[in-house]
């Protein structure tokens, strides 16, 4: 006789401190109702109530507060078979029993007990790699258990199971840990497939499969060939329930996930999985089916209502797609999909003459390329081209759908952010180019570019689509990409901390900073240093993947970027002004409005981005050329190609552009100077290179090499220009800072390395200085990578502005 079933559904209400208060609620079960070893609680659930507020209870315990709800739904198992009368009063009893003890309460607030009476499980004969099993008919919730076929000392178990949700038995999987495999892969080849059997062949083949990818990473051409061979035989010869089709779904996902090489079966399987969506039968309108990178829907149209239809999929981090389906047409592609495909009202034209009853139009997805592999490689042009996005396809009812007069609209996400200079085209999978191996064609296709991040595309047939980017206009390399990443973040690092001790080094000597060139220098190694140290820090505030952050990060980083090209600009408008002007020109507060544009125009600028848009800010691949600093990881930066080529390209070409006129007049303007100069034959080439280069640094001319990155001699421009801007804030400490003998000396004295001596160069040239304030603060020997001040010693009053301005800017 089977055990006797009571369905229990409980609410409890705990006061008190708990740790995992469903352990205790189990345990206090087990112990009210298993003391007696007469009943045995199955199939437990239990769920917390946190949305309901509780204040009718608040007066069952005084001495506890905030109590919790929780609900329980559980099966008693009843051994002795008792009067059913009896045994619900029991349980009853124990559960309505109040339990308290000093760190909490149990209270029963509400109970209904329900006497069921499951059936058994029916006899069940099946198949698998473990040989042929008939399991006999058994009582719920009991164990069956059978003589394995091989060895036969070893047992196979099998579970009648009462489900919790509809009080039903079903048998559970067997366990067959115990027993040997009696079928292997190379055997499917021997089986028969019948309509009444596919069930049955789809699990033996997804037990061997799963079995052999578990203990091997792919499967041999030979086992690949038979699995797929065979799974094509079940769909072409048996109707095929959803659950039958889920199984060969999945079978397909895992081998395409594994390292097998499935491209000599390329086309059986796409074959097999557009058949299987033609030959399942469901209720309803619409059913999907979802495997990890692989997606069917299957949707039952009726022609005279058909007014166009959408599929759209979206593919997590989990791999399982996300399906969207929308009965009509689209044209916009479908909110955070990685592809998109709209049907056009037009289309009901082309569907089979008298199916009126059932048309079927499917769609799938890949979010694998392995089934796509072109392998023509002698034509050049084709091989040129790589498959940069997911593919998707639609199909009516196995008919050939050209020529559309109204087009569908295919919209796919770039797998890799699109460059500016990138080429992409949407093509479609041909299955007849290259004698029938299959491969892409554009045929039929226009290609609209969206965004650096999808492509649209119009064509007019129905297949397999995709967008494919030409990788000749990529010559980088990504052993060269990964090269220029190290440097920009060694030079930015390196950069960092040599742009922190010029700073200091400014900040802590009151008489390195009393002229205005080396208060713009404070200002522009201020803007270099959050540069560098917000692009050390963007990749890894990107991985957080929060909205918030990632835009402030963006916005931070164009900030400083417009804020350090401004402040080489000012600088090189002060060298301008006191060349030209020399003097004749007095501006109050000179350096307070240097800082009101310095700061002042970036903040302006990324201020109205963010009005305009703040979504133009967001996180991906930076392009190569819109940065001195060279990444190939997920970066927070501006994302709109319109805000990023005039606020940054443009932008930058202006400042540098005006920043070489002033390096050539002053260049020009120095050689004058030069001429008049006793001093100036003493000086070696070495001190007018060193003098020059300082000069560039200062003035950011080595940003000019971003726009000449391209060509034969991109990469060597790449790397000239990762290396020279990375390392900017290294150089200006070497040339403004190290090399310069008025700082030196004040580190000697800080440091009570040596006596400076009072009638020194510098001294002599602070005394210049004081006397003549106003012209003094325009320029200084500063301005310019030059020890040279000896000519200073000659200058006698009264103090002409010329040759102050002669001895202090040779170079």
């Amino acid at each position: 006789m089977p055990d006797q079933f009571f369905r229990v559904n409980l609410t409890l209400l705990i006061r008190g401190s708990l740790l995992r208060p469903k352990d205790t609620i189990e345990k206090w079960l087990k112990q009210q109702l298993e003391v007696n070893k007469t009943m045995n609680i199955v199939n437990l659930i239990i769920q917390e109530n946190v949305s309901r507020r509780m204040k009718e209870y608040t007066g069952l315990m005084i001495p506890y507060s905030k109590p919790k709800q929780y609900y329980c739904t559980f099966h008693v198992q009843e051994f002795r078979k008792n009067n059913a009368a009896e045994v619900e009063s029991l349980i009853h009893s124990a559960l309505t029993s109040k339990y308290e003890n000093v760190s909490f309460a149990i209270q029963t607030v509400n109970l209904s007990i329900k006497y069921i009476e499951p059936k058994s499980c029916l006899e069940e004969d099946i198949s698998s790699i473990y040989g042929r099993y008939i399991w006999p008919e058994t009582f719920p919730q009991v164990i069956t258990e059978m003589g394995c076929r091989k060895p036969s000392s070893n047992r196979a178990y099998r579970l009648c199971k009462l489900d919790i949700f509809t009080d039903t038995t079903s048998w559970a999987d067997p366990e067959m840990t115990n027993c040997d495999k009696l079928v292997t892969i190379s055997d499917i080849s021997n089986i028969t497939v019948t309509p009444g059997n596919a069930g049955e062949v789809v699990d033996i083949i997804q037990d061997l499969v799963d079995a052999q990818l578990s203990n091997n990473s792919q499967l041999s051409s030979s086992e690949l060939g038979s699995v797929v061979e065979k799974l094509r035989e079940v769909v072409h010869l048996s109707i095929i329930e959803p659950e039958v089709g889920l199984e060969i779904v999945n079978i397909v996902a895992n081998i395409l996930l594994s390292e097998t090489d499935v491209t000599p079966v390329a086309d059986i399987v796409l074959d097999l999985t557009d058949q299987l969506g033609n030959s399942m039968e469901f209720q309803g309108e619409t059913t999907n089916i979802k495997a990890p990178s692989l997606a069917l829907s299957m949707i039952n149209v009726d022609p005279d209502e058909f007014s166009g239809l959408t599929f759209g999929v979206s593919l997590s981090s989990t791999m399982i797609p996300e399906i969207f389906v929308n009965k009509s047409f689209v044209s916009q592609p479908l909110a955070e999909t990685n592809a998109t495909i709209s049907l056009p009202s037009d289309l009901n034209n082309y569907f089979p003459p008298g199916v009126s009853n059932r048309t079927r139009v499917q769609f799938h997805f890949y979010g694998t390329p392995d089934l796509f592999q072109d392998l023509n490689l002698t034509n050049e042009r084709e091989s040129n081209w790589t498959l940069n996005s997911y593919v998707v396809s639609a199909s009516i009812n196995n008919s050939k759908v050209i020529n559309l007069k109204e087009r569908i609209v295919v919209t796919l996400k770039h797998q890799t952010p699109k460059k500016p200079e990138d080429k992409v085209q949407c093509m479609f999978w041909d299955f007849q180019k290259y004698g029938g191996l299959g491969g892409w064609n554009r045929s039929g296709c226009e290609t609209l570019s969206i965004s650096s991040h999808q492509t649209s595309c119009l064509c007019d047939h129905l297949t397999h689509f995709g967008v494919l980017l030409d990788v000749t206009r990529r010559p980088i390399s990504e052993n060269d990409l990964q090269i220029l990443t190290l440097i920009s973040y060694v030079g930015c690092g390196v950069s960092s901390i040599f742009l922190g001790i010029t700073l200091l080094t400014y900040l802590i000597f009151e008489k390195l900073r009393q002229d205005y060139p080396s208060k713009i220098l404070i200002n522009l190694s201020t803007a270099l240093l959050g540069l560098s140290i917000l692009f050390l820090v963007d990749s890894w505030l990107s991985s957080f993947s929060n909205y918030g952050v990632c835009i402030t990060t963006a916005a931070f980083l164009h900030y400083f970027l417009l804020a350090s090209c401004t402040w080489m600009g000012l600088e090189a408008f002060h060298m301008y002004f006191a060349l030209v002007k020399v003097f004749n020109t007095y501006v109050p507060s000179y350096i307070l409005k240097f800082c009101a544009v310095g700061w002042g125009i970036p903040l302006l600028i990324v201020s109205l981005v963010l009005a305009i848009d703040k979504d133009a800010y967001g996180s991906s691949v930076p392009e190569q050329a819109g940065m001195a600093l060279q990444s190939t990881e997920q970066f927070c930066w501006l994302q709109n190609d319109i805000f990023y080529y005039v606020t940054v390209v443009a932008f930058i070409l202006l400042i540098v552009l005006g920043n070489i006129g002033v390096f050539i007049v002053v260049l020009i303007q120095i050689k004058k100077m030069r001429a008049n100069t006793l001093s100036a034959n003493s000086r070696s080439a070495l001190q007018d290179f060193r003098a020059v280069f300082g000069l560039t640094v200062l003035l950011g001319l080595t940003w000019s090499m971003g726009f000449f990155s391209f060509g034969p001699g991109r990469v060597v421009m790449m790397y000239l220009f990762a290396i020279s801007n990375s390392f900017q804030g290294f150089f200006i400490f070497l040339f403004h800072c190290l090399m310069k003998e008025n700082v030196r000396k004040q580190w000697r004295i800080y440091l009570c390395c040596g006596r400076v001596n009072e009638n020194s160069d510098w001294s002599r040239s602070a005394t210049v200085g004081a006397r003549n304030k106003k012209e003094d603060n325009l320029v200084n020997s500063d301005s310019l990578p030059s020890d040279n001040t000896s000519s200073i010693k000659s200058l006698t009053p009264p103090y002409n502005p010329q040759h102050i301005h002669t001895a202090r800017w040779q170079v």
